[in-house]
């Protein structure tokens, strides 16, 4: 189960000046800070500092939670979390949800644990949402759509720990039920968030629905193409989820247009040249199984485009030293299927754009296509 983030926050934290030292605010921002460049040693160190002065501060409590959960302290993060949570003295009530959060992501092991916390932290969102926690809410800096936005992530995370073959919770009879109903609330919550519909998609595509599938990632990729706010623009894990999505469904040309817009924002993305490359090959695979083109180029053409993909995707592995060792072997073991036909690597010399050249085309021309 992987961490579900919801959108920082700015946090206000009370604390006056001492004339000897930096003021607890002062201490807490420079925290804050040194969290952001991933130094949780002294990120903790300042952590403890702000405790030793004030120790029911929630703020720094949380601040230390995330250190250990970051360093690998897993059983210390756990009771920091939990000392966040009534009934313990000092709790604050009611709690913030991120304590919820991040010990649902430490009961990996046992998923109905990490189903309550997660449904507790629903819970709290939704007061936050109803204004009856408004002044927390307007001291935190968050807006109403983050706060919908949050929800909406947790209620995919708890469809996905249902939907996951790693726990039994998707054999019992009552999973398919939960998770529509999850659904039910993650639309009423926010109708077109992309991520709930992309997670829908993977859902009807486990049910055998393969149109309704083909639907909702369709409606994700066209909602965040059409909606203006910056925001919203789609993460790149979001969009590589997509991706997958439009390739499990075999619709090639919207998942090589979503992993086009990635190559645009990051053309060192290990996972994009894997994908382009895997895509291409079940292209090549299908033009040579029918004696057809796609997009006016044959077999070999999209053949020897899969293979220039997968071996990019093999060299920034390398260099990147990117952690998939699962990834690596599958796109050596397709290069190996491209030898075996006889697609060899391209020469230093020979004179093409290469596949974003051309794939140009397909890029440029997706206004026409029908997203509805």
């Amino acid at each position: 189960m992987g961490r579900t983030r919801i959108r920082s926050k700015k946090t206000s934290v009370s604390g006056t000046s001492e004339k000897d030292g930096p003021s607890i605010k002062a201490l807490f921002t420079k925290a804050q800070s040194l969290l952001t460049q991933c130094d949780y040693d002294l990120a903790q160190n300042f952590a403890f500092r702000i405790l030793q002065r004030a120790p029911g501060n929630v703020e720094a409590k949380e601040l230390l939670g995330v250190t250990q959960l970051e360093k690998g302290q897993l059983e210390e993060a756990k009771e920091t979390f939990q000392s966040l949570l009534p009934p313990v003295p000092g709790a604050p009530n009611p709690p913030p949800p991120s304590a919820h959060l991040y010990l649902a992501q430490l009961s990996e092991d046992d998923p109905h644990a990490a189903l309550e916390h997660y449904g507790r932290a629903v819970t709290l969102l939704h007061g936050q949402l109803k204004g009856k926690e408004r002044a927390i809410v307007e001291n935190s800096g968050e807006t109403e759509l983050d706060i919908r936005r949050n929800i909406v992530r947790v209620l995919v995370a708890m469809v996905e720990i249902w939907m996951s073959p790693e726990y039994d919770l998707c054999d019992d009879p009552r999973a398919e039920e939960t998770c529509e109903a999850l659904f039910k609330s993650a639309f009423e919550t926010d109708s077109d968030n992309v991520e709930a519909l992309i997670c829908l998609s993977s859902f009807r595509l486990s049910q055998q629905r393969p149109e309704e599938a083909k639907e909702a990632a369709m409606k994700a990729w066209s909602s965040s193409k059409d909606d203006e706010d910056d925001s919203k623009s789609l993460p790149l894990s979001i969009r590589i989820e997509l991706a997958k999505r439009f390739i499990e469904l075999s619709d090639f040309s919207h998942a090589l247009v979503v992993l086009q817009s990635i190559m645009a924002l990051d053309d060192q993305e290990v996972m994009a040249w894997y994908l382009q490359g895997w895509c291409l090959f079940l292209m090549a695979e299908q033009a040579k199984e029918t004696g057809t083109k796609s997009e006016e180029l044959s077999w070999e053409d999209l053949a020897k485009d899969a293979r220039e993909c997968l071996e990019n995707c093999k060299t920034l592995y390398v260099s990147l030293e990117y952690p998939d060792e699962g990834l690596l072997q599958h796109t050596i073991e397709v290069i190996g299927q491209l030898d075996t036909l006889g697609i060899r690597p391209r020469a230093a010399d020979e004179d093409v754009d290469g596949p974003e050249g051309e794939w140009e085309d397909v890029e440029e021309s997706d206004e026409d296509v029908e997203m509805s």
